[in-house]
């Protein structure tokens, strides 16, 4: 995906390490995605680290970005390398990211503009769709990083956090 270096400044969280496959397409997405540079970067190889994960290893590259509230730890797996899950929103396991906007409409164009792949349409939640009724009038988009995290703007309505 070609995405434009514009920051988007999306840094008030809404609802994080995410396994990436290359750490610095990843780390540009997400500084581009964010407008913030990391906090902290580097590597790590340790048994006990790699155990405490379920690995017999974690040999990694890591990069931290921290926007208001939330870190965001992209980390690349070297050792061992993992298959990719294909998060589908759908696929239990599978987990988003969501970032609150105050203008999900200009936010949504803007991004557009900068060449980002929306999965489909926004949405703005309407009666009878869905409960509570504090969230009617909230506006959400999502779109995928470069290896399939799912993500998600969203414009909250009401009494609704998101």
């Amino acid at each position: 995906m070609a995405v434009a270096s514009t920051p988007m400044n999306l840094d008030r969280p809404a609802h994080v390490g995410i396994s990436v496959s290359d750490l610095d397409a990843s780390l540009a997405f997400y500084s581009a995605l964010t407008g913030r540079d990391p906090v902290a970067q580097g590597t790590m190889n340790s048994v006990p680290f790699g155990r405490s994960q379920g690995l017999p290893v974690a040999g990694l590259r890591y990069a931290t970005i921290n926007i208001e509230g939330l870190g965001i730890d992209l980390i690349q797996f070297q050792d061992p390398v993992g298959e990719k899950t294909n998060g589908m929103a759908n696929r239990p396991g599978s987990m988003h990211l969501c970032l609150r906007v105050d203008d999900l409409d200009a936010v949504y164009q803007r991004m557009k503009d900068a060449g980002y792949d929306f999965l489909g349409d926004d949405y703005t939640f309407l009666a009878g769709e869905v409960t509570p009724e504090a969230a009617l009038g909230t506006k959400v988009a999502y779109f995928n990083d470069p290896d399939g995290t799912n993500l998600e703007i969203i414009e909250p309505k009401g009494g609704f956090a998101g």
